[in-house]
């Protein structure tokens, strides 16, 4: 039996940076702790993923089996950070490390009540930063017109350059339940 999925069309932009910025990282704006996870279950990595994801059509690995999924979050080529304000998961990042000496930044993003708090770009610049800090020849990430609007703008002003664009489609499994944007529909 086929599953049920919604066609979904997006533009990937790909990145790279090949040098650290000039510029110091700007503070954060309000109290706030990043938290390398030591050990991060794959349940908590869910819920990360699930909840910054939600309004960006982030789907691949809410599909990918758990026995899969444990590996990879254990891996140590693979880091993962999360911001916590008040308390509270605010965002986190992935960076995987296995094509070193460049580094990918998979995953990044705000929890949606930590948007609009100016945490973006210092967080954005912690995980910039935290890659140079290693000695890596080299940065990249890709983002897609299912993100937020200003996630391509942001990445450029850390320093990424786009070096090309691609055009995907997506087939997203229906019982997800995700809210897909009309504009992104096949």
């Amino acid at each position: 039996m086929i599953e049920p999925v919604v066609r979904v069309g997006v533009t990937v932009t790909f990145l790279r940076m090949d040098r650290p910025p000039e510029d110091p990282a700007p503070p954060f704006p309000i109290p706030v702790k990043v938290v390398k996870l030591t050990q991060p279950s794959v349940a908590f990595y869910r819920y990360l993923y699930a909840t910054v994801g939600a309004a960006h059509v982030w789907w691949l690995r809410r599909v990918t089996p758990d026995d899969e999924l444990a590996p990879l979050l254990r891996s140590p080529a693979i880091s993962i950070m999360v911001l916590y304000s008040g308390g509270e998961p605010a965002g986190f990042y992935e960076l995987d490390a296995r094509p070193w000496p460049d580094v990918n930044l998979s995953y990044f993003g705000l929890m949606p009540e930590a948007l609009g708090k100016h945490l973006g770009y210092p967080f954005l610049r912690h995980a910039v930063d935290l890659v140079w800090q290693h000695k890596a020849r080299g940065m990249t990430v890709n983002t897609c017109t299912a993100d937020h609007p200003r996630a391509l703008p942001t990445y450029k002003r850390a320093g990424f350059r786009p070096v090309r664009q691609v055009r995907e489609e997506w087939d997203v499994p229906l019982r997800l339940g995700m809210r897909i944007p009309e504009a992104l529909r096949i």
